[in-house]
């Protein structure tokens, strides 16, 4: 090799192998897009991000990372010929061309050095941005849909959304990246030193033929038998993939779970059931990294000892012509490089079968989980109008999932300033009326008008109380609210003690009693001030002496405000004008309270 020119040489090399390059992946992109199931599959989920009409940077992105592996490739081979060089000077003990070398070493490590930094930068901050992109589209669709909540009744099924969107996004850019850079380099790899080895190989009498340029057809049938059988021994590999993944976030979900509700378990002391229901969760994921550490041995096993083999084997076919004087120490170096890079590049699907198998898993999950949302998207939600001054039901039937009756043909009217009071046994569907008011139940027909958005406010039996301060719990949903407007309210529902600490971030749901959570709930009803107020047993976790305090609070407070009341005690008639009594066969009563 010319050194003086190579400079040049290897310029021009880089700008046409790119453009080819860049062609090809294109076209083959398009084409797994279109034919293959996990084609579409990736497209469904990253197709936007690729998108010229949303932004050029991801595909100005790409074609950096392509055109700093093809320079990784170069470097490889511009380092093999180096390797003949060197080891040749040595052989032939020429000191001018030994030095030379070395120096030549230098520039070629620091432009290694240089490349590597930069390709680093690129594919991290590449890697952000497409992560960034991702989550915030998956988490939009999640949110906007109302899946988090509606996903429950949507098919397919899914597990663990928060793993979804928290791991597997990471894994689904990150494995890309790396599988597909991998399989540039390693098509590029094959080609280049396909081509140096072909220069390096001799002819090699197999079974009494005479086979040309042997040690190529060696190595590709080498590989190939190789990869065959890898194949068949990592193909289990997917399947456990999945199941680690969705093993591991069952189990940790479970913890999640226990510490949510760990004073109810430490009242029922039911510690021992706990325990049992947490190791069986676990034994179920160390069943399956048996699994997978035994089948990892398999393959791995197999895949190092291929790989060992392949070490020695340029060796040993080139030794005799080394030992005849036909080549020397440098070529036979070159050899073992070139003959090394040809059976990697070849070996890329043997080696990366489990880089598969987990980015088959981390495909599915996420397009499950997509075609969860979507799912939830399109189900047949009541139909909700806005009348800022009335509640008005017309015909308004309720069913359960399995199309059982809770209410049928429900008519009545509330208008500013009225109360309605909902009782019924339990199983009556008092809060799944609650929940199609809301617009959440999907199984129901007929026609509601209530007044909508920020002017319709619902309390559960439960609270919800967000991460943070409890100045946002107490304005939730709507946005932050003064010391002047805060403090007076807190002593209204009884929570002056509170005061002080409005702006203390914690999590306040395990702080705050379940009686001290509703009561916080009134409160932001207060803040709010909403034209409608649904109550879902919402004074369950007071006395009866506090519930009369709260519901006379709002009824002195919000007078032109509409109660719409979930609850058993007979006191909280007194706060209403109209009873609607629920029977469990559909059947309903409406009555002067």
């Amino acid at each position: 090799m010319n050194w003086n020119q190579e400079l040049l040489n290897s310029a021009l090399w880089l700008g046409k192998t790119f453009a080819i390059t860049l062609v090809v992946f294109v076209f083959v992109m398009a084409v797994l897009a279109r034919t293959t199931v996990w084609g579409r599959q990736f497209w469904s989920l990253s197709g936007g991000y690729f998108s010229p009409k949303r932004s050029w940077r991801p595909l100005l992105g790409v074609a950096l990372l392509l055109l700093f592996t093809l320079f990784s490739v170069r470097m490889n081979v511009l380092f093999s010929f180096w390797y003949n060089d060197f080891y040749s000077a040595l052989q032939a003990l020429d000191q001018p061309k030994f030095w030379f070398s070395l120096n030549l070493f230098g520039v070629l490590a620091a432009i290694h050095v240089v490349r590597a930094l930069l390709n680093a930068y690129i594919n991290g901050s590449f890697t952000i941005h497409w992560r960034q992109w991702l989550n915030d589209r998956t988490v939009t669709e999640w949110m906007d849909h109302q899946a988090y909540y509606l996903g429950r009744f949507a098919q397919p099924a899914v597990d663990n959304p928060d793993q979804r969107i928290q791991q597997d996004v990471t894994n689904l850019v990150t494995t890309t990246l790396s599988l597909a850079l991998g399989l540039v380099s390693s098509v590029v790899s094959m080609y280049e030193f396909t081509g140096i080895l072909w220069n390096l190989s001799a002819s090699m009498t197999v079974f009494g033929t005479e086979v040309p340029r042997a040690m190529v057809y060696l190595v590709y049938l080498y590989v190939l038998v190789a990869t065959t059988f890898a194949i068949w021994i990592g193909r289990p590999l997917i399947e456990l993939n999945f199941l680690n993944e969705k093993l591991t976030a069952n189990y940790r979900y479970m913890l999640v779970r226990l510490r949510e509700y760990g004073e109810s378990v430490a009242l029922y002391r039911g510690e021992p059931v706990e325990k049992r229901g947490l190791l069986s969760s676990f034994s179920a994921v160390i069943g399956n990294a048996w699994a997978l550490l035994w089948r990892g041995l398999k393959f791995d096993g197999y895949n190092l000892s291929v790989s060992q083999v392949a070490v020695i084997f340029p060796f040993i076919i080139q030794a005799p012509r080394l030992f005849s004087g036909a080549i020397k120490l440098g070529d036979v170096m070159q050899t073992s490089q070139a003959f090394g890079q040809v059976e990697g590049a070849l070996s890329f699907f043997r080696s990366s079968y489990d880089g598969f198998a987990g980015y088959r898993a981390v495909l599915d999950r996420l397009s499950g989980f997509e075609a969860n949302v979507k799912a939830s998207s399109e189900l047949a939600l009541p139909q909700v109008q806005d009348n800022p001054d009335a509640l008005v039901l017309r015909d308004l039937s309720v069913m359960r999932p399995d199309g059982q009756p809770l209410t049928l043909d429900l008519n009545f009217t509330l208008s500013a300033g009225q109360a309605l009071l909902i009782r019924g046994p339990s199983g009556s569907g008092k809060t799944t009326l609650l929940r199609t008011l809301a617009g959440l139940w999907p199984f129901s027909t007929g026609q509601a008008e209530r007044p909508g958005g920020n002017a319709c406010l619902f309390l559960s039996q439960r609270p919800y109380l967000p991460m943070g301060s409890l100045r946002g719990a107490l304005a939730y949903p709507g946005e932050q609210i003064t010391d002047d407007v805060a403090r007076p309210i807190l002593a209204q529902v009884q929570l002056g003690h509170l005061a002080e600490q409005l702006d203390v971030v914690q999590d306040w749901s395990q702080m705050l009693s379940p009686g001290e959570q509703q009561r916080l709930a009134f409160g932001r009803v207060l803040a709010n001030r909403p034209s409608i107020v649904f109550l879902d047993e919402a004074t369950s976790a007071t006395d009866s002496g506090l519930e009369h305090s709260l519901y006379a609070l709002l009824r002195t407070q919000l007078p032109q405000a509409m109660l719409v009341s979930v609850g058993h005690r007979e006191t909280l008639a007194a706060f209403h004008d109209q009873a609607l009594t629920l029977a469990r066969d559909g059947r309903w009563r409406l009555e002067p309270a």
